[in-house]
């Protein structure tokens, strides 16, 4: 009885490694494609700058262009090209 519990522990060691071999993690936003990430980006920085932020001009962009690159609401010349004057 207890070779078997052994075979048994051992089968499932095995077959964890094996899944988590398998699974990428991917360090945060896990989940989201890049356009998502860049369209969410660009929804936090439209809540940040108000007026002075095109959001839709910039989601437009994300789906434009994949994604890439992704606004950064602190970053000046990643969102240059979507701000305007009131």
């Amino acid at each position: 009885m207890a070779f078997k519990n052994i075979i048994a522990f051992t089968v499932f060691i095995c077959y964890t490694s094996l899944v988590i071999s398998f699974v990428k993690a991917e360090p945060a936003m896990a989940g989201f494609s890049q356009v998502e990430l860049c369209i969410e980006n660009c929804a936090v920085c439209k809540k940040m700058l108000g007026e002075w932020f095109e959001g839709p001009r910039c989601a437009e962009a994300c789906i434009r262009h994949r994604g890439t690159p992704i606004p950064d609401c602190e970053d000046f010349a990643s969102i240059a090209p979507f701000l305007t004057k009131i």
